[in-house]
């Protein structure tokens, strides 16, 4: 599951678990992937650096950049999203996400031993029925759009969730699972929003015998079980917090929740979860089974617990970013290493019906890539005529260096001609 309202999380999650997007919630978990990808379900290889190439291995499935990024019309992929194929920062063990990542699993292996296979290693280029139908996604659903997903081709996506793996593992007779995994959504552009991020997906089945002799049906009981696994998670990772639980709708659970702590002054949303409609069940070997399950946004979490405040600088391979980590150290505090101003630039232009704002912040970024800091709406207004015009206003700002008068007209006058061009606009 995953999504995030400040950072991404899963279907399940924000950045965490929900995500807000045209006034949907985008919940996530994780899907499976095509038939190829069945030998991705290895998850013992170890992390490496990839190299300057075209070619990748994914979750032991060889992936070439034709394969991926395509001059097709059902393709909506850029360059600027392969790169970020293989890197894998939940991986990394001195990296804040892999803390966290293995600070989950620390608590999970305490206190369920033996019992959660973990999968951090699966391929993201899955099929549209993993992604989609086999967590019952409507057909209809914003989160099927190219405006919202990156698509291979029309049956083919960069995964939205991690929830794209759950129903192969389940047919393969998984009944306890993590997978962690870095997915892909277009976004907007700000400080929580990045068009690549993690997040972690779990499940646990039941079968009668385990709740029979409790006197609660079915559902109640793995509600009641999920509910006090995961309080115990916010605990361990966030201390002796305020909790509570808010009623939510996703399409693959049913009763579904949001868990929210009172951290720093204000609630904020942890995860998302609920206990697995039984369509899912059934259709991959489990009828008489029940089961829950939980999504997270890594990010989200992360920006939280270390005190990060831009979700660029995850990405950042400056070594006074990298060397404030060390694996183990679980909410270490991020110390600022720049102040670097701000540069702003604004950009009027008249709309067409197929213009997004997705759209817009896609091009943006394949120019302009992590120094653009943020997009935002400042102004629009429809004339007589009933054309409308919006004004956007971008922020330039690197986080490792200043950056220059020059350096920043020459990215806005390419940013125009490409906006100009690529979304049909008519600039003022």
């Amino acid at each position: 599951m995953a999504v995030v309202s400040s950072a991404h999380s899963t279907i399940f999650s924000k950045t965490s678990l929900f995500h807000h997007i045209n006034g949907f919630k985008r919940f996530s978990f994780c899907l499976p992937f095509s038939s190829s990808a069945v030998s991705s379900l290895s998850s013992k290889k170890k992390w490496r650096q990839p190299v300057a190439s075209s070619m990748l291995e994914l979750g032991g499935i060889k992936i070439a950049k034709d394969d991926v990024v395509r001059d097709d019309p059902t393709n909506n992929v850029p360059d600027t999203i392969f790169s970020k194929l293989g890197l894998q920062l939940h991986r990394r063990n001195n990296h804040p996400l892999g803390i966290l990542k293995n600070g989950i699993y620390e608590y999970f292996d305490t206190n369920f031993p033996n019992m959660f296979h973990k999968f951090d290693d699966l391929c993201p280029v899955v099929s549209v029925k993993q992604n989609f139908d086999d967590v019952l996604v409507p057909a209809d659903h914003v989160s099927r759009s190219y405006n919202d997903t990156y698509y291979v081709d029309s049956q083919t996506v960069l995964r939205c969730h991690t929830s794209a793996h759950q129903a192969e593992l389940l047919r393969r007779g998984h009944t306890h699972f993590l997978v962690t995994g870095d997915v892909y959504r277009r976004d907007s552009i700000d400080s929580t929003h990045y068009p690549v991020f993690h997040q972690m997906e779990g499940v646990r089945v039941f079968t009668p015998d385990n709740w029979e002799a409790s006197g609660l049906d079915p559902t109640s009981y793995a509600a009641e079980d999920l509910k006090k696994s995961l309080e115990g998670l916010a605990r361990h990772l966030f201390g002796a917090v305020e909790m509570r639980w808010i009623d939510a709708y996703f399409p693959f659970t049913n009763p579904s929740y949001e868990l929210e702590i009172y951290f720093q002054g204000k609630w904020m949303e942890v995860l998302g979860c609920g206990v697995m409609e039984q369509e899912i069940l059934k259709s991959n070997g489990r009828s008489n089974s029940v089961a829950w399950a939980l999504g997270l946004g890594l990010e989200r979490l992360a920006m939280v617990l270390f005190d990060i405040p831009d979700i660029r600088l995850f990405w950042s391979t400056d070594e006074r970013f990298t060397s404030q980590f060390s694996e183990g150290q679980m909410g270490v505090k991020f110390k600022p290493f720049s102040k670097y101003p701000p540069c702003y630039k604004d950009m009027s232009f008249w709309i067409n019906d197929s213009f997004t704002e997705n759209n817009l912040c896609e091009v943006i970024r394949g120019i302009a890539g992590d120094l653009v800091e943020e997009v935002s709406l400042i102004d629009n207004f429809t004339n007589k005529k009933g054309m409308t015009s919006h004004c956007y206003r971008i922020a330039y700002r690197s986080m490792e260096r200043s950056l220059t008068d020059e350096e920043i007209n020459d990215l806005q006058w390419q940013v125009r001609e490409q906006v100009q061009n690529k979304l049909n606009v008519v600039l003022r």
